[in-house]
């Protein structure tokens, strides 16, 4: 890669990146030149996925607010610098309506899916500011632009997730930083292996996904480079879908 998306000598951390999406994301900032720091709240994963992708690593509890202060301290450490910022880190809660909803399954998902990422914005851009600018990536999710009877918590969360990207562009722009969403879609992971094997739920999902498959990993980290690339150099506060068109469309 190159000019427009090339991101040598710029250094990252990417939260929940050893498996899945964020594993992805790592990978393609890589590609692009980015060094990283590899991060989740299992040490075991964290070490593994680092050594096989060459960073450095630290296993981190987002809900645990000292962990985050430790993660970008040990990031501008072993990096010098934070150029990007990529908070993928999240659980997605017990499933079901609002009116059956476990209050304590609902702060959990809370505060790693969204308090989390306030916390660490707060500890990670002012260095990102400190050298003249660079870009935040926050992972939302569909869910957060959409209604859904079983989605309860994990979609209110993500929507406030979006609007944070929005706050904090405002906020941090006038300093360089640009600060985006990134709301995926149906994306085949492990996560979603049990509704790829789910006929009826795939039935129903493709035949209101335009592109009529689901998306990868990969596609969604094409957009994270994107947004944290030079290319992406005039968008701040947006809220990029990466979704076949499920958003757009009512499924006739």
């Amino acid at each position: 890669m190159g000019g427009l998306f090339d991101l040598a000598g710029k250094a990252a951390i990417v939260t929940g990146s050893t498996r899945g999406i964020g594993r992805a994301i790592a990978g393609a900032l890589i590609a692009a030149g980015a060094r990283l720091v590899i991060s989740s709240e299992d040490a075991a994963d964290t070490a593994r996925v680092a050594a096989e992708l060459g960073m450095p690593g630290m296993a981190c509890d987002v809900s645990d607010d000292a962990a985050l202060a430790r993660l970008v301290d040990f990031s501008v450490a072993e990096l010098g610098r934070v150029d990007v910022l990529v908070c993928n880190a999240g659980i997605t809660g017990q499933a079901g309506p609002f009116a059956d909803i476990d209050m304590d399954d609902y702060a959990k998902v809370m505060a790693i899916n969204l308090r989390s990422q306030v916390v660490l914005c707060n500890l990670a851009l002012p260095h990102i500011a400190a050298i003249g600018g660079g870009a935040v990536v926050l992972v939302a999710s569909l869910s957060g632009l959409r209604g859904n009877g079983r989605i309860n918590a994990y979609a209110l969360a993500k929507a406030g997730v979006a609007q944070l990207a929005r706050n904090l562009a405002v906020e941090w722009g006038p300093r360089g930083v640009r600060v985006n969403a990134l709301s995926p879609g149906f994306i085949a992971t492990e996560l979603s292996q049990p509704l790829l094997d789910n006929p009826d739920f795939m039935a129903r999902r493709m035949a209101m996904t335009p592109l009529r498959r689901p998306g990868t990993p990969e596609e969604v980290a094409g957009a994270a480079v994107f947004l944290a690339s030079p290319a992406g150099g005039f968008v701040t506060g947006h809220n990029l879908v990466v979704d076949g068109g499920t958003l757009i469309t009512d499924g006739s």
